[in-house]
């Protein structure tokens, strides 16, 4: 028990410097709220009136979900490139030569990221209720429907937590950046894929975020294309295999790669 709770002091320590950071870079979490304002405008008004919704329903509540999934994925770059600050300056090097827990850094990390994206879905579903989004099926599954998101921000950011230690500086995490666009743009959150060739229909649709992003259309209730792969076919329990099988795997790995950075 001693151990244990040497283990929990040392995270939440972690997850305090932190929080102190961001208290004096106040410009991250302005950010961080302003995102979801600009995601909206763009593609629910600039590109909305150019996309046709399955079912004829509305642009804005399609996209909603499709918006959700893109702030989680998020998780990934934010994480990465706050990790890899940490080891590009030499901070993470101090951190282990004090009698710290070695899972301690990256559990602080990762709590810290839930903390702060928790106000940026709170925007986002704010922005939505004013453009006319709205959650059809009660309190029950919209709840439901953020616990999910947060699972699998977590599970992200877990993954973003490894590759911040494994690129090692900010610059390659900058350079690296680009590429991980795609993942959110190669899915359903802003257009069917029913149009698409059948190779790329079936990247799409077994795309983590597209697991994601139907749960959240079938737990609030908004419109949707018709279900052919798997994954879609039972979202919610994709969505919830996706990130028990992120945190399986790369929370070892992230505190593995912690534990014996530049050994």
């Amino acid at each position: 028990m001693n151990t244990l709770t040497r283990a929990l002091a040392d995270g939440l320590t972690m997850f305090g410097r932190h929080l102190t950071q961001l208290r004096r870079r106040p410009g991250e979490l302005v950010a961080a709220l302003l995102f979801p304002v600009l995601m909206i405008v763009m593609f629910g008004y600039v590109f909305g009136s150019a996309i046709r919704v399955p079912g004829g329903g509305n642009y804005r509540e399609y996209l909603m979900p499709g918006l959700f999934g893109m702030v989680i994925f998020t998780a990934v770059m934010a994480n990465a490139l706050a990790t890899a600050t940490d080891a590009g300056r030499g901070v993470m090097d101090r951190l282990r030569s004090l009698p710290v827990t070695r899972w301690a850094m990256p559990f602080g990390q990762s709590a810290a990221d839930l903390l702060t994206g928790i106000p940026g879905l709170a925007a986002l579903a704010v922005c939505g209720l004013v453009v006319g989004w709205r959650p059809h099926e009660g309190a029950a599954p919209a709840l439901a429907a953020f616990a999910l998101m947060i699972l699998m921000r977590m599970a992200l950011g877990w993954l973003g937590i490894w590759l911040g230690l494994v690129m090692k500086d900010e610059k390659t995490v900058d350079a690296f950046a680009p590429i991980f666009l795609p993942v959110t743009m190669l899915s359903n959150a802003f257009v069917p894929t029913e149009g698409m060739p059948a190779w790329l229909r079936v990247l799409c649709e077994w795309n983590p975020v597209s697991s994601l992003v139907a749960a959240l259309r079938e737990l609030f209730g908004n419109p949707a294309a018709p279900a052919t792969a798997l994954p879609l076919q039972h979202p919610v329990a994709a969505t919830v295999l996706w990130s028990l099988a992120l945190i399986a795997v790369f929370m070892p790995l992230a505190v593995h790669a912690y534990t014996h950075r530049n050994r």
